[in-house]
């Protein structure tokens, strides 16, 4: 099989790695295209040898070299390159979110359907091993009818902080956290519920971020970016993007020739998406969901409760149970730091019953050696898989769609209805 690469930012790495080491008997990379000729140059020196280079004006190009896609340009340009790849009969692999709103939607579906080529959103979180869990269970019927669910994300001012430095500050650009994130949870409550969302209503505002908040809470006087900042080494909302070679190489010595700054004040202008959202949705099955996303928490983490007919099912999740001030001065500290403040916990508990804590088998790898399996999925297949992981476009309509009628809602005041098994706004 022969892959092209369209967007070689950050997230294009697992997949690059991926096709040069355990996968490599998969398929090679034929093209590379993005807007920055010097990230396209970092990977080109990572592949090891020379590969064909297009600016997204010659996308066509790309895709006479290629027989399959992997898309992980601006979430806002998604649609524009899934679908060229589509009709031009070539298999997609495209990161989450799918798109960004409902027109972008519509024309997937309706390349998908005229199409050749087949399309995978990349899902990760389906295959970390505790979110697998909680499918085999519900799966199984161990709290019988799941009549509602729990969900609380919680972002720290490490990861949260990090979407209002980047283009996904800018909700034209990423749908703001209702699609970019959020749609990795959606799409988690759909599948482990096995049904399509019908009807949702949101509340949301911004309340941390942003130069507004920034000057109620006295700090008017904020550097417009990190590099060069008085307060670089001191101040933990400040990033040194230069302590990474890697992100250095991609960004920092990218900046003359597309002028994109990763490492923009958090605090300064041009936020225009929410930190703090709440959504109330009713699945086909009856089944309702309420959900809140927290983009400036001190811990990082998640807890998601399904109740039944026959019990009711928690999963904790700690990820990093405090912020070091350093986070953004000196990251690989912070991360031995995440690594040995996370745990993970599923109990499960049945009426008139003593709670059962649901052992979690755990590989090598990222997301728990999730990552791992979704790439065997993406490059091999995924074979007989009894819980379903891999994710078609339907999949990731219905969880863009749902963050796309949360940000409607919150903006009108009224609930909105999804129509077509989630895949439609009514």
């Amino acid at each position: 099989m022969r892959y092209a690469f369209v967007g070689l930012g950050h997230r294009a790495q697992m997949y690059v790695d991926a096709l040069l080491g355990e996968w490599r008997d998969a398929g090679t990379i034929v093209a590379l295209c993005d807007t920055n000729r010097t990230r396209m140059d970092y990977y080109v020196e990572r592949i090891g040898h020379e590969v064909p280079c297009f600016a997204p004006t010659e996308f066509d190009k790309v895709l006479e070299l290629a027989d399959a896609v992997i898309v992980a340009t601006v979430d806002a340009t998604h649609a524009r390159y899934v679908c060229a790849a589509l009709d031009a009969g070539r298999d997609v692999i495209v990161e989450k979110p799918l798109t960004v709103d409902a027109e972008g939607c519509a024309a997937i579906a309706e390349a998908a359907e005229r199409s050749t080529g087949r399309l995978i959103v990349t899902f990760n979180y389906r295959y970390s091993p505790r979110n697998s869990a909680v499918r085999r269970l519900l799966m199984e019927g161990a709290i019988g009818e799941v009549t509602s669910v729990h969900f609380e994300w919680t972002l720290d001012t490490i990861h949260g902080a990090d979407y209002f430095r980047r283009w996904h500050r800018d909700r034209a650009n990423s749908g703001g956290l209702l699609v970019h994130k959020s749609t990795h949870h959606f799409d988690l409550v759909n599948w482990w519920l096995g049904s399509a969302p019908e009807l949702v209503f949101a509340q949301t505002d911004l309340r941390f971020y942003g130069s507004e908040n920034a000057r109620k809470r006295g700090l008017d006087e904020r550097p417009e970016r990190g590099q060069g900042a008085p307060g670089l080494g001191t101040d933990p909302f400040i990033l040194d993007i230069s302590a990474d070679p890697r992100l250095k190489r991609l960004y920092i010595d990218a900046e003359h020739q597309d002028g994109y700054i990763r490492d923009q004040d958090v605090f300064g202008d041009g936020v225009n998406i929410d930190d703090n959202m709440s959504v109330l949705v009713r699945y086909a099955n009856r089944a309702i969901l309420t959900y809140s996303l927290h983009a400036h928490a001190p811990w990082e983490g998640y807890r998601v409760a399904f109740n039944g007919t026959a019990g009711r099912l928690e999963l904790d999740v700690v990820e990093r149970e405090w912020t070091p001030p350093h986070a953004a001065i000196d990251p690989s500290a912070a991360a031995k730091e995440q690594a040995a403040g996370s745990w993970e916990r599923l109990t499960l508990h049945r009426h008139w019953s003593r709670p059962e804590e649901v052992p979690i088998e755990t590989g090598a790898g990222g997301h728990g050696g999730g990552d791992r399996l979704l790439l065997n999925d993406i490059f091999r297949g995924p074979g007989d898989d009894p819980l379903a992981r891999q994710a078609g476009y339907r999949d990731g309509i219905r969880s863009v769609l749902t963050g796309f009628a949360a940000n409607t809602s919150a903006a009108t005041g009224v609930p909105v209805h999804l129509v077509d098994d989630g895949t439609r706004v009514g």
